[in-house]
């Protein structure tokens, strides 16, 4: 039985569950009139950078399109590909601007909320940054299944494909259709640049020269109406942290799924072996959905509460693609292929183990940040070395997981006999790994959001004192 059904309705499911969170958010207060006021200042000021950062990557992929089609017309590549890179750039883009447009309307709900209760607060921000997720999986997931559908049934024709000597009609099939498939994971990278760095690059500038002026300089506090670069700053967590990301976790996502599918076609696994890391991923959808109904909190809770809160949806999301995972690999594969499910588990065990780890390097509940902390008493050279040395430490031990979770993958779906099925199960991996992005890109969306109400709510109250 084909499976692959299921990914449209995933999408559909991410879509429709994304709109209910929206309306949800929507629905909760506002606040004050000045909180209106700053955060109608940050919202026109995310929406100004958008708008001029897409005018100049709409001229990229304008040159862009204009050479795949010269490319197309000489037939070295198909006619799809021009087609594919738009719209892999285009859904890159809208969801990254979708996510940001939820963001700039929830920060000061969330300020709001907070005032009343911490739980409201949290579930706010969390709601807001789970339409972020859900649309970056829905989009995602949307863009891989038109795709599919649409040349699996072009090239169900003979006539469209081309034979190579000894090579199997359905094998033809298959590698026409994810070779084209993967253009549009090209145009989602290309996007995910432009976003990324170029959000990145001003939410950095920002953040540093607002902190140079106010605190440094004048000696006010972080967030201070008086200093209005404290406005810009808190754009860039919108245009850099959840747009950008957006756009960059969208691109991660359909190039893990897309070229996993492509390595089934290397390895020889047929529909079935494509099939997999399609369904997995929707299955993915909806075990983030029922993960998001468990994060709550409950009053008076101190930071390790809430991103104990937090973590709390993420692993019940894993725990039942762990579960599912197992009965779709022995169903579209079969028995055989146990050491594929290990390689989904491997992905998924490195995705928990990470956000472990960067917790443990940036949270105030333990050693590592209360020690840099402490540096900061002895004067700035001392916590320049201390900052540096923690950073380049934080970043060794993902490295280090990945690797082990690459090697594990590989091995487990059994590299040491067949090169392309060691390969297909690293793709696999990191198919489980990003299974759960609909939640886990949730927490991350909410660090923004929460961030963004916390400096409202105060230049709020200072505003409110002058």
């Amino acid at each position: 039985m084909n499976l692959t059904f299921l990914t449209p309705l995933g999408s559909i499911a991410a879509l429709l569950f994304a709109l209910y969170l929206t309306a949800k958010v929507l629905k909760a207060d506002k606040g004050s009139k000045e909180v209106q006021d700053i955060s109608g200042a940050v919202r026109k000021g995310a929406n100004a950078y958008l708008k001029r950062q897409y005018k100049g990557v709409a001229f990229f992929f304008a040159a862009m399109f204009i050479v795949l089609i010269v490319l197309a017309c000489t037939g070295l590549v198909t006619v799809f590909v021009p087609a594919a890179f738009l719209t892999g750039g285009f859904f890159s883009g809208l969801s990254g601007f979708i996510g940001m447009k939820i963001a700039t309307a929830a920060n000061c709900r969330t300020a709001a909320a907070a005032q009343r209760s911490l739980n409201g607060g949290l579930k706010v921000a969390f709601h807001a940054g789970a339409v972020m997720g859900f649309v970056v999986v829905g989009l995602g997931l949307l863009d891989i299944s038109i795709w599919f559908f649409f040349l699996k049934y072009w090239y169900s024709n003979p006539a469209h494909l081309v034979l190579e000597a000894g090579q199997s009609l359905e094998n033809a099939q298959i590698r026409s259709i994810t070779s084209a498939m993967l253009t549009f994971g090209m145009g989602a990278s290309s996007m995910a640049l432009f976003a990324r760095v170029g959000g990145g690059i001003f939410t950095k500038a920002a953040d540093v020269g607002a902190d140079l002026v106010g605190k440094v300089e004048i000696g006010i506090p972080e967030d201070d109406p008086r200093n209005p670069a404290v406005i810009a700053d808190n754009v860039g967590d919108n245009v850099g942290d959840v747009a950008g990301m957006g756009a960059d976790l969208y691109e991660s996502y359909v190039g893990s799924v897309i070229s996993t599918a492509a390595l089934a076609a290397a390895a020889g696994l047929g529909f079935n072996g494509v099939m997999i890391p399609m369904v997995l991923a929707a299955i993915g959808i909806l075990a983030s959905i029922i993960g998001s109904f468990f994060v709550r909190t409950k009053e008076g809770a101190d930071q390790k509460q809430l991103l104990g809160a937090l973590r709390h949806g993420v692993w019940i999301s894993g725990l039942l693609i762990a579960a599912a995972a197992y009965f779709l690999i022995r169903f579209g594969l079969g028995s055989g292929y146990n050491g594929v499910y290990f390689a989904v588990l491997s992905g998924l065990a490195a995705g928990v183990l990470i956000g472990l780890s960067t917790e443990y390097f940036t949270s105030d509940s333990y050693r590592p940040t209360r020690k840099l902390a402490k540096s900061a008493l002895t004067g700035p050279g001392t916590t320049i070395i201390s900052g540096l040395s923690l950073g380049m430490l934080s970043a060794a031990v993902p490295i280090l997981i990945i690797a082990a979770s690459v090697l594990v993958s590989y091995f487990a779906a059994g590299g040491g006999a067949s090169y392309n099925m060691g390969l297909y199960g690293i793709g696999l991996s990191a198919v489980g790994m990003l299974s759960t992005l609909g939640i886990t890109l949730a927490t991350d969306a909410y660090g923004p959001i929460a961030d963004n109400a916390g400096g409202i709510a105060e230049m709020a109250l200072i505003w409110g004192k002058r």
